[in-house]
């Protein structure tokens, strides 16, 4: 095989798998769900990350590097690489988990969460499903909102002028 033909498929092979990883859009730019076996899951991410994603876990306190991240990037689902936040979105809220006053749209839901006696929101990547922390009403303006996110949960990316 020629080096040139080997460089083709290579970079054939390489875009094919990044097409495979991004996530895919819908109708009307809505995300296509992601729906993995427990096996699956388990051989695509870490141990901890798989805790918090998949059952629901929680992560130490002021123990994620993104709680001091601030360069300008997006923040995006650990289990399947939506985009759930932008920098500007993002605040220090004190708590110890990388907090955020807004979500891009249509990138999260949610659900009642009854684990602690009382009723907490919970939200969730829409795409894949996975458990990324819970949102409060104490946040600043302009939404009044807190989404605390488990920094496992997350992978953050500068945007590029930043990276070159």
């Amino acid at each position: 095989m020629t080096l040139e033909r080997r460089t083709l498929l290579l970079g054939l092979s390489a875009a094919a798998v990044g097409l495979m990883a991004a996530p895919r859009m819908g109708a009307a730019g809505t995300p296509e769900k992601l729906t993995l076996s427990e096996a699956e899951w388990r051989a695509r991410l870490a141990p901890e990350v798989y805790r918090i994603l998949r059952e629901e876990g929680t992560e130490r306190a002021f123990t994620s590097p993104l709680n001091d991240e601030n360069r300008k990037g997006t923040y995006h689902c650990a289990g399947c690489d939506l985009a759930l936040f932008t920098s500007d979105m993002k605040y220090d809220s004190g708590t110890g988990w990388p907090s955020f006053f807004d979500v891009i749209k249509g990138r999260v839901g949610t659900k009642t969460d009854w684990g602690l006696i009382y009723p907490r929101t919970e939200y969730h990547c829409i795409r894949c499903g996975g458990h990324h922390g819970h949102v409060f009403d104490d946040g600043p303006e302009p939404t009044g909102l807190r989404y605390c996110n488990n920094g496992l949960a997350l992978t953050f990316k500068p945007d590029e002028e930043q990276t070159g």
